[in-house]
């Protein structure tokens, strides 16, 4: 079994997406939502 490059791997990662409403999220470091800024605002109502 061939070991990758840990970068090559996260680069390969497909974009994170609500599970909710399938918009792409913008990643953020240290940040564990799963649900995009939509669709929380409409959670909250």
């Amino acid at each position: 079994m061939q070991t990758k490059n840990p970068m090559e791997f996260f680069r390969n990662l497909p974009p994170k997406t609500c599970p909710k409403c399938g918009e792409h999220m913008t990643e953020q470091a240290e940040s564990y939502r799963v649900e995009c800024d939509s669709c929380l605002a409409n959670h909250d109502k």
